[in-house]
């Protein structure tokens, strides 16, 4: 086989064969490992060769031309098989092995469910039977949507780069790890995810679908719940599309043998009542303490049901709805908070901070969004205010940029609320007073009051089962 070949097949709209995509992948593989200097001979497929260009090429014709549901499975597998996966770390648990759930969300403003549902899920999963654990592969923040790790790195000491050996001891110690990609983690996902940003095929469903997919089935997965977000703060534009990935994303995982179901859930303000890394975290270890602030109501909410879907896939729960309710015991009982402390302390982390984490919060410089006018808060374009984030420091435009700690904005009111004149709509916080201004500029246009309440949506728009 010729990676041209290939390219040709798919660019004039033939499908390719299982051999050919295992192909592709493999050649992928090994042009990025020469790329790093290690011998040809170390790299499966050694022999196959494919260049940048081709491979540019190759993501333009299937962005163009997409994938059948066939083609798209084999492209996942030969991605999720591509280096290391879990398999091995799920053997460690012997004959004792709980179920492995996860959960994935495509991305958002302010959403940090994951640092709840984590350590919900593994206390939950800890008591009878069936047992579940939690190992939750997380991504860094993009663009305007955040990321779990840049949160989970501002807790001094927390190590989000485990060898895939610690990664197993954490995981049966505290049925739930919170760990980023290792490089020999699906490697042909981490060379043509840099790819796609490079060649303009990020927007592919089919791409997307198999980047997400191999990486949580590479988790030796038994259940996987999605969180696909609709919106204006989406990652996919309209309703349809979104939908269409997640029927993408759920029939890849059940013909891969994992129970999948996904939800769509509306992104059209932050989640709850803080966006960026530090006061994520600040608003999570709340919670779990039993504080639930009025406006981190939503989040909660869309905690306990995927949490409740996870504890159901799991087997756990009969219905999502008692996963829900057993979710929401996990948090009132301080089992949840109690199974946080574990996870953290086992990855390094210094969970004395958490003792006062406001305190912890230290930006150089805040500023405070004011309504020009009372009336209801109408809406909003969440994305521009994911970008006003992201300018305050918190996030970043291209991989490997630094993100600060501190920088983020608290939210004051939510969709639907009134607001007197001159009321608190966002506070901002930066470590560099100069970055306030256009941040504040980018907020004061996107909101809108009105004299009318608005029509609200339901956090959960649908539910896709395979």
């Amino acid at each position: 086989m010729h990676a041209m070949d290939l390219l040709l097949k798919k660019r004039d709209g033939g499908e390719l064969s299982t051999a050919e995509i295992e192909f592709f992948v493999r050649a992928v593989v090994r042009n990025g490992e020469a790329k790093l200097g290690h011998p040809a001979g170390d790299v499966d497929g050694a022999g196959e060769t494919i260049t940048d260009a081709q491979m540019g090429a190759f993501l333009m014709a299937v962005f163009q031309r997409g994938l059948s549901l066939r083609e798209l499975g084999d492209l996942t597998r030969a991605m999720r098989f591509s280096g290391e996966t879990f398999d091995g770390v799920a053997e460690g648990f012997g004959a004792m092995k709980p179920l492995m759930v996860d959960k994935h969300s495509t991305g958002g403003v302010g959403d940090k469910s994951s640092l709840l549902i984590a350590p919900i899920v593994a206390a939950a999963g800890m008591v009878g039977e069936p047992r579940i654990a939690v190992p939750m592969i997380s991504g860094r923040s993009l663009g305007h949507t955040g990321g779990t790790l840049d949160k989970l790195e501002t807790i001094p000491g927390f190590d989000s780069q485990l060898s895939m050996q610690r990664m197993g001891e954490v995981l049966r110690e505290c049925h739930a790890v919170l760990v980023g990609q290792t490089p020999r983690l699906v490697p042909a996902d981490r060379i043509l995810y840099g790819m796609r940003d490079h060649t303009g095929t990020v927007e592919s469903p089919f791409l997307i679908c198999a980047s997400i997919m191999s990486k949580k089935l590479a988790e030796s997965l038994d259940g996987l719940v999605l969180d696909v977000k609709v919106g204006s703060g989406a990652f996919m534009p309209t309703y349809e599309q979104s939908r269409f990935l997640a029927e993408l994303m759920v029939s890849t995982g059940e013909g891969a043998g994992t129970k999948t179901v996904a939800l769509l859930t509306s992104m059209d303000e932050p989640m709850g009542r803080f966006s960026g890394n530090w006061v994520e975290v600040w608003e999570c270890v709340e919670i779990l303490k039993g504080v639930r602030h009025p406006m981190s109501a939503d989040l909660v909410e869309l905690a306990l049901m995927l949490s409740g879907w996870m504890l159901h896939v799991g087997g756990k729960a009969g219905s999502p709805e008692e996963g829900a309710a057993m979710a929401d015991e996990m948090l009132r009982s301080g089992a949840a908070y109690a199974a946080w402390l574990r996870i953290v302390a086992a990855q390094g982390g210094d969970v004395r901070v958490f003792e006062d984490p406001a305190g912890f919060q230290r930006p150089k410089a805040t500023r405070v969004l004011r309504a020009a006018r009372a009336g209801y808060l109408a809406g909003m374009d969440c994305k521009e205010v994911g970008w006003a984030v992201q300018r305050l420091g918190a996030g970043r435009a291209r991989p490997g940029d630094p993100v600060s700690a501190h920088a983020g904005i608290e939210s004051h009111a939510k969709v639907g609320d009134w607001i007197e004149a001159g009321g608190a709509i966002f506070t901002l916080f930066s470590e560099d007073e100069a970055l306030l201004a256009e941040p504040y500029r980018m907020l004061e246009a996107t909101v809108r009051l009105e004299d009318a309440p608005p029509e609200r949506q339901s956090l959960v728009r649908e539910v896709v089962r395979g």
